[in-house]
């Protein structure tokens, strides 16, 4: 089994990008540091999954990083692919690991602590941890919510990731709660700039990290040079390396709408955006107005 070292993980949805190609969006998001890519598509067919499994493998390899195919080990031996990821209710590790052989990447999706450990105990040479958040990746699937993210950073040895509805805003309390590794899917490859959210994300990572390792503290993250800000956006707080409120916008993909913005209690214009800079412990409000008058 492969040591795995990783700290962004992200699959592929092209729903979440309609109108641009998969090479594309992919290409972006590996430039912006993903660590793993996985190839997840529930409607393609077999022919269709091996073309693009063919197309990921052909641009991980160019950037050196993982490929992993979704629920299809036998399309992850065609494909050459590092590795396959499994559900719940797909082939057994055991199974995929006498088709795989033993240097070949094996994963699972867990939503309990059980199933993380007996996962663990199988093989597996690493978890997703989740649904955290309700997602529209996993319909039906209810979010597994913080507390399973802390008990996973209490028992579970193997590596192990954070998924489901994971973005720049909460990403902080995911990593709070004891994750050291994310995967995103709609909020990197649903945004305009796939390799910016990477790179935020890889960024509120470390911070964590190196928090998490006594060699910062986290209240003082936002006076350190290349380290995140703290604010309260609606409410709640987030970490982010935003310098201006428009840079902020557009990381929440607001940047087209019809909106108002306020700061520490002032109303700013929509032209000042971008000359307006934050600062660690400010307040925002994004006001988002769907709809006619």
């Amino acid at each position: 089994m492969k040591k795995l070292e990783f700290s962004l993980y992200v699959i592929t949805g092209e729903g979440c990008h309609p109108g641009r190609r998969l090479e594309d969006v992919m290409r972006e998001t590996l430039e912006g540091g993903a660590d793993i890519l996985q190839l997840r598509d529930k409607k393609a067919s077999l022919r269709e999954l091996g073309e693009k499994a063919g197309l990921l493998r052909r641009l991980t390899r160019e950037y050196g990083v993982p490929f992993i195919v979704n629920d299809h080990p036998l399309l992850a031996l065609e494909s050459e692919a590092d590795g396959v990821h499994l559900g719940q209710e797909d082939l057994s590790i055991a199974d995929a690991r006498e088709l795989l052989g033993p240097e070949r990447i094996v994963g699972i999706s867990t939503h309990s602590l059980e199933q993380a450990l007996k996962a663990e105990t199988a093989g597996a040479d690493y978890i997703g941890v989740g649904p955290v958040y309700p997602t529209a990746t996993k319909p039906g699937r209810a979010a597994v919510t913080l507390e399973y993210v802390r008990q996973a950073a209490r028992h579970v040895r193997i590596p192990w990731t954070a998924i489901g509805g994971i973005h720049p805003g909460n990403a902080g309390e995911v990593l709070a709660a004891g994750a050291r590794r994310l995967c995103a899917v709609s909020a990197v490859v649903g945004s305009s700039d796939p390799a910016a959210v990477c790179r935020e994300l890889r960024s509120l990572i470390a911070a964590a990290s190196e928090a998490a390792a006594g060699r910062t503290d986290p209240s003082e993250a936002g006076s350190r040079p290349g380290h995140p800000l703290r604010l309260t956006l609606n409410g709640k707080e987030i970490f982010t390396h935003s310098s201006t409120l428009q840079e902020l916008v557009e990381l929440y993909g607001l940047s087209g709408q019809r909106m108002v913005a306020e700061a520490d209690g002032i109303i700013l214009a929509r032209g000042n955006w971008s000359r307006h800079r934050l600062a660690d412990g400010m307040q925002i409000e994004l006001v988002h107005f769907v709809g006619g008058g």
